[in-house]
């Protein structure tokens, strides 16, 4: 069982030194664990390179099989081990780093003084991975990409919105701004996830739609996002990222709201799981956050 955990963490990764930096392990110990399975099962599970690790077709199959009978075995010992009375165990979740700016993290909190006796795992991750197959009991992402066999349930905000920033100083020192299409003309922050897509500026005003791609002079990956608002603070570009990231900037006044009529409203992130799978740790944090939608903090 240990050397099928190694097997997903190497699957999952795409690298065996980032599986090995997940586990707690050696490279070599995740190398010796994944040639035993293979020589066991008699057929290669990955092609190995200098500079990849891929999958083979035996490689995914024993994945798509395996994850959902390991998660499983997790959620019984999990259950076995929790009481009506008190929770115990660990709740892993697989989550996109937006929620974990000002959403997850005060939640958490709150969750865990609730559960004295349940640990948490995150693992976060912009890529839109199958959070059961990367071995957690649960993933949080936005609704367009939530599949469709999934349990959703909301959780933070039900409306958020890409918001436009600059500093004061920069749009002091360029042209004003009165549509969209004027960004092409100003130096902009972009934000790229980690597949290389840059994340989409898209603006609304009425029943007008407008999708730019200004040239960025400055990308950041999208878990530097924090770096990225620092920079348009230090009137380097206009930054486009979540409104609520900004409005504490609003607020002191470090960044200027841009073309505010022309944001993009979308809906809010959603815990998604399996049906099958309702571990005690899983169903103790979904029936909190019910409790924190029908009772939200002022």
């Amino acid at each position: 069982m240990d050397d099928l955990s190694v097997f997903l963490a190497v699957f999952t990764e795409n690298s065996f030194r980032m599986a090995a930096k997940k586990l707690g392990l050696s490279p070599s110990t995740v190398s010796e664990k994944i040639t035993a399975l293979e020589s066991s099962l008699g057929v290669p599970l990955f092609i190995r390179t200098t500079r990849s690790v891929t999958p083979t077709e035996a490689g995914r199959t024993l994945a798509g099989r395996i994850a959902p009978l390991l998660n499983e075995m997790r959620s019984v010992l999990n259950d076995v081990a929790s009481s009506q009375q008190e929770v115990r165990g660990v709740l892993k979740l697989n989550v996109t780093g937006a929620v974990m700016v000002d959403i997850l993290q005060p939640m958490l909190g709150r969750f865990l003084t609730h559960h004295p006796l349940l640990h948490v795992e995150l693992m976060v991750d912009d890529r839109l991975v199958d959070a059961t197959s990367a071995g957690c009991d649960a993933g949080i992402r936005y609704g367009e990409h939530l599949a469709k066999d999934m349990i959703a349930v909301p959780i933070g905000p039900r409306e958020q919105r890409l918001a436009l920033a600059a500093s004061p100083s920069y749009l002091a020192a360029h042209d004003s701004l009165l549509h969209p299409a004027d960004l092409l003309e100003h130096d902009c922050i972009r934000m790229k996830y980690s597949s290389g897509a840059l994340v989409p500026w898209e603006f609304e005003r009425g029943a007008e739609v407008v999708r730019v791609n200004p040239p960025a002079r400055l990308t950041i990956g999208v878990n530097g996002a924090s770096a990225a608002i620092d920079l348009a603070r230090d009137s380097h570009g206009i930054i486009a990222t979540f409104e609520n990231w900004l409005q504490p900037h609003f607020e002191t006044g470090a960044l200027l709201p841009v073309l505010p009529e022309w944001w993009f409203s979308f809906g809010g992130p959603w815990l998604y799981f399996p049906s099958r799978f309702m571990s005690a740790p899983l169903r103790a944090f979904v029936d909190f956050i019910k409790e924190e939608n029908a009772n939200p903090l002022v």
